[in-house]
């Protein structure tokens, strides 16, 4: 299969941090995370050409962050560190292996950025085809930061992809959460949800298929949605009507889900673009499984090693003729 044109590079912009894991042992084991910063590694470990627009700390995690970032053969935009702390999470996992998270994101490193600052990043990136936000980029205090940048991106011809990703136990204003959300959806053509997400949305629907189909109606620009069940699979959602089911053959051995969804939806673009543009915006019905088979071999992977740890592109084939 090609490897993707310089036209199909990505950016992506939204929150780098560390999580702390709690063990079985009681004790909190730090390992490298954020949703965004997850996607940035494995759309890299994917093999596509990727940016990483935020800059990071030049404390030890951040130092960290950024050692792994470019291990993983994403390019960092911001070389230089800033002098503020890295982002922390604190993560429990319940009885399924679900994360919880308490988030600690006041004056941080990944959030001393500006519109004009992620505009000019990507200006320097001709060959950019696609940019990717979601996650804690999604807070609406940040409102200001990440939609003047993606509408400047989408007027420049950009594929913009948002992982919708809630987190509304950190968020003090729901009411403004949601509207925010739903502000930066209108940017996209290409979002991802789960079940849980669109119970925080309040979409309108009796099951999660109507309510994700909802969705069209608030975001006009969305050309399709990919709705994620965990162990039920995933959905493709197309505007026009059209859409497609994939799941596991075999349940699987669950360290913890940390990631997985960041990894899902690396996988769904990286099968995207190497299939080609249209493909990814306008995917027949042997590119929308292919996109949905790597995306859910990619989460796989992810969910049977604790933390987000990306599967590369051979590893997330090799799994997918293993289910076969």
């Amino acid at each position: 299969m090609p490897m993707p044109s310089p036209l199909s590079s990505v950016a992506v912009a939204g929150e780098a941090l560390i999580d702390l894991i709690r063990r079985t042992d009681g004790a909190y084991a730090p390992c490298l995370g954020g949703s965004v910063y997850n996607q940035a590694r494995a759309l890299a470990r994917q093999g596509i050409a990727t940016h990483y627009l935020n800059p990071l700390s030049g404390d030890a995690f951040g130092r960290e962050l950024a050692q792994q970032m470019q291990a993983d053969g994403a390019q960092l935009a911001t070389a230089e560190p800033v002098q503020a702390p890295t982002s922390l999470a604190v993560v429990r996992t319940n009885a399924q292996g679900h994360p919880q998270y308490a988030f600690y994101r006041q004056g941080v490193a990944d959030r001393h950025i500006s519109a004009t600052g992620l505009n000019a990043a990507c200006d320097a990136l001709p060959a950019l085809g696609v940019v990717c936000t979601g996650g804690l980029a999604l807070d609406p205090q940040d409102a200001d930061v990440y939609l003047p940048w993606l509408a400047a991106q989408r007027a420049r011809g950009l594929t913009v992809a948002v992982d919708v990703n809630m987190r509304p136990s950190v968020m003090p204003d729901l009411p403004a959460y949601r509207a925010h959300a739903l502000a930066v959806m209108r940017h996209a053509d290409i979002a991802k949800v789960s079940d849980e997400d669109l119970a925080h949305l309040q979409a309108s629907g009796d099951a999660p298929l109507s309510q994700a189909r909802s969705l069209f109606g608030l975001a006009p620009t969305l050309s399709w949605i990919a709705l994620t069940l965990g162990p039920d699979g995933a959905h493709l959602l197309a505007r026009d009507g059209r859409q497609w089911h994939w799941r596991e053959a075999r349940a699987l051995r669950v360290a913890d889900t940390v990631g997985a969804g960041d990894c899902f939806f690396a996988g769904l673009l990286a099968q995207g673009l190497r299939l080609g543009a249209s493909a990814l915006t306008r995917p027949d019905d042997t590119a929308a499984l292919a996109m949905l088979q790597h995306a859910i071999a990619s989460a796989s992977l992810c969910v049977q090693q604790q933390g987000c740890v990306p599967p590369t592109w051979d590893e997330t084939l090799a799994w997918r003729q293993t289910q076969a």
